[in-house]
Parts: C-alpha cells; structure tokens; sequence
C-alpha cells in the first residue's frame, strides 16, 4: 500500500539543483487523532519540536501563511510557510516555503495520513515527502539527509503525541473482518 499511496501523492518534479525524498513512520494511534495533529496548521507545535512558536493572519485556508520561530540549535530562527493544500477527507497536508532564515529554499511538502491495523489496533501510516534545492556548497545527498533526519524527528514526536493521545482514548482492538481493514 505504501508504494500506491507515493505514487499517487508524492510524486515530485524535480530540477537538476533540487533533490526530493519521503519518510514513512507507522503510529499506533487512529487516523483521527493523528490527523488532529498533522491538519493544525497553525499550531505545528504541537507536535513538531523544533518550533517555539507560530502565527498565523487570518482564518485558517489554503493560501494562508504561517510565520514560525524556529528552536535554537538549528540553522535556522525563523521560517514563512504557505498552506498549499488541506484535504479533511484524503488526509492531505502541503505547504511550501516562502521565507525565513534558514537555507531551504524552495522547499515543498506533502504529508499524507492512511489507516492501517498494527498489532490488532488502529493505526495510522503517515508519509512525508518533499523536494528543495540543493544549497550552494552542499550536494544532493547532504541536503535529502538533513531533510530527512528533520521529517524523522518531526514524525518520531507526532508519533508520540498521537500514541499517548491513543492510550488516553482507550481504544478498542479492531476486529480483523472490520470495514477499516478492507479499506486498506
């Protein structure tokens, strides 16, 4: 299903100066709580550790843009950032980069969300994947490596969230001929 799920959302063009990656992380915790998480826009914090802070103008739509202060300890203080998709039912997040101090430039992602069973319980398969220029001084491998590792760290924390969330719901086990697992 993973393969189905890249080729039909995480299909990026690419130029000879970018370079473009995915990351999967497997949560055990139901779509709707980590999808909860993923479609705050405006509040990334939540989940994603390297971000103290985020505002965001207006009512939350497509086109609306969110400033971020970024952590220290990374390359980075601050980072403009364009909602570019929000799907509610396909579970589709895409923003780009429009701005900040950082060198990830012309930076774009998509973030899907996907139900699975995972030990008998709800789960949830998210992938993430992105294509950015290549910063002057760095190559291609670098630059998909830094990337990456940010995803991981930002996926590993959202799976934590999500799965204390999870066993603070108290979910059920799912019956294997249950109407989620014939959706997978």
């Amino acid at each position: 299903m993973e393969a189905q799920y890249i080729c039909r959302h995480h299909r990026h063009q690419t130029s000879e100066k970018q370079c473009s990656s995915f990351v999967v992380k497997h949560i055990k915790a139901p779509v709707d709580i980590v999808w909860s998480l993923v479609r705050r826009f405006d509040q990334p914090q939540k989940y994603k550790p390297f971000i103290s802070r985020c505002t965001v103008q207006g009512d939350l739509k497509i086109g609306s843009v969110r400033e971020v202060n970024v952590k220290s300890g990374l390359p980075a203080t601050t980072s403009t950032e364009r909602l570019e998709l929000l799907d509610d039912q396909e579970h589709i997040l895409g923003v780009k980069f429009v701005g900040g101090d950082h060198r990830l430039k012309n930076y774009s992602s998509i973030l899907t969300v996907h139900p699975e069973i995972i030990d008998g319980m709800p789960g949830t398969l998210v992938i993430e994947s992105f294509v950015v220029d290549v910063p002057e001084g760095n190559t291609r491998d670098e630059t998909c490596y830094f990337v990456s590792a940010l995803i991981n760290c930002n996926l590993k924390s959202l799976a934590d969230v999500s799965e204390l969330m999870a066993m603070q719901g108290r979910f059920k086990p799912v019956n294997r001929l249950s109407r989620l697992e014939r959706a997978i």
